[in-house]
């Protein structure tokens, strides 16, 4: 079995090798070319390819018996039991419009987990068991908010089909009066690495896939969240919530 500082440091460098490329591509919009997958809003660039092919080729070089599920490649089988889940660029819309939330998300599948921001330069790492860190610093204690619920900064996401993002904000209407506010960054990666962060108090979301939240699950557990999943329901697909203990159920409660 390989060590996890090891593999933390095989998914720092294929983080930050595709976050360079990516970088160097942003701001450069009208130079990419731009497909559609599961709806007609719903785009992959070739900077998402891009991006995917440099962390494979990390892996394939550092770890080539391991398996690969990617978001944009065919999954990869392995033989040593280990399986990386990598995004390699979370958070396409908002590359592609200029907007600077977007990140790359590496994970070794219950082992290890990164999530890179290279537009501000900041990279969460974290071991599973561990508290995470940032930048190499370990994350403060996560504390409850203050006045429960209602003072809860809640993080959450939408899906790209039309009636499933109308089932969700009909949800988003029940959460509203009861907490702080709501924040829809459009990075579900990057969501729950501020979650453990504490940059904003619980995140929840609904149609996110294994390599959205595989590093970024991880980094909240190790910060001490409750981390739940959320079962599918009529046209609502499944989904994640991470929050402190003391206001997971009451937020549960709202969005299940």
């Amino acid at each position: 079995m390989s060590a996890p500082d090891e593999l933390l440091d095989v998914a720092v460098q294929a983080a930050r090798t595709a976050g360079g490329l990516l970088l160097a591509r942003f701001g450069a919009l009208d130079e990419l070319t731009v497909d559609t997958k599961s709806t007609s809003t719903d785009p992959v660039s070739e900077a998402d390819r891009e991006a995917e092919d440099a962390i494979r080729a990390v892996l394939a070089d550092r770890r080539p018996d391991d398996a690969i599920m990617g978001e944009e490649g065919e999954d990869t089988p392995g033989t040593s039991g280990l399986r990386w889940i990598v995004d390699p660029l979370d958070g396409t819309v908002n590359f592609l419009y200029g907007i600077p939330m977007w990140c790359v998300s590496v994970a070794c599948e219950g082992r290890v987990g990164v999530v890179h921001d290279p537009v501000r330069g900041e990279t969460f790492t974290v071991v599973a068991g561990e508290r995470p860190c940032l930048d190499g610093v370990p994350l403060a204690p996560r504390s409850a908010p203050t006045l429960g619920l209602a003072g809860t900064l809640v993080a959450t996401g939408f899906g790209y089909d039309a009636a499933v993002r109308a089932a969700q904000a009909d949800v988003v209407r029940e959460v509203v009066p009861r907490v702080r506010d709501v924040r829809r960054a459009g990075s579900a990666a990057l969501d729950l690495a501020w979650c453990a962060a504490g940059r904003v108090d619980a995140y929840y979301e609904r149609g996110v896939q294994a390599w959205d939240i595989a590093a970024g699950t991880l980094l909240c557990e190790g910060a001490g969240l409750t981390v739940r999943t959320l079962a599918a329901d009529g046209i609502l697909p499944s989904g994640v919530l991470a929050a402190p203990a003391e206001v997971a159920g009451a937020l549960l409660e709202l969005v299940a």
